[in-house]
């Protein structure tokens, strides 16, 4: 919220058959209470559940976005949503930020590729796949889209811009 400080109401798109973590989902809700932020849950379990949640949300008017787990192709929609509507948004992906999106923060994909590489490796080599342990990603990236925030007349703070792995200007 460092971005948004005025931000008090913030969607919160989410497939909970790709994302159910309802733990971190009350870690975000306890985080945003003392700021005085309200969440807004809006789930997206099928494609075809996309628009009306998209009305939904522009009926509710939050001020902000959080994008959580969502197909590509729901992911260029809502892209495309909060240009539209002017809705600063935080998407896990940095393609979104590539794509127009204002923020993305999220695991590199290459360093999972190449993770995955070595799984397959070890497994090729004999290894059970069951022996293999389960990692989580270990190596994030913050991506802010400069064009975006002056599109929708926000300034970035120096002290967020210095963390980011990348600025698009």
């Amino acid at each position: 919220m460092e971005a948004l400080p005025r931000a008090a109401r913030l969607a919160v798109l989410f497939n909970p058959e790709i994302a159910p973590d309802p733990v971190g989902f009350r870690a975000l809700g306890a985080a945003a209470q003392p700021k005085g932020v309200t969440l807004q849950p809006v789930e997206l379990r099928q494609p075809d559940d996309l628009n009306p949640a998209l009305a939904a949300m522009g009926q509710a008017r939050p001020n902000a976005l959080l994008v959580f787990a969502v197909s590509p192709v729901q992911q260029t929609q809502i892209v495309e949503f909060a240009a539209k509507n002017r809705l600063p948004a935080l998407y896990g992906f940095r393609e979104a930020t590539d794509a127009g999106g204002l923020m993305s923060f999220g695991p590199k994909f290459l360093d999972l590729w190449r993770g995955a590489a070595n799984y397959v490796d070890k497994i090729l080599k004999g290894a059970n796949p069951a022996d293999l342990p389960v990692e989580q990603p270990t190596n994030f990236e913050l991506v802010i889209n400069l064009k975006t925030a002056k599109a929708l007349g926000l300034t970035i703070p120096q002290s967020l811009l210095q963390r980011a792995d990348q600025v698009i200007e």
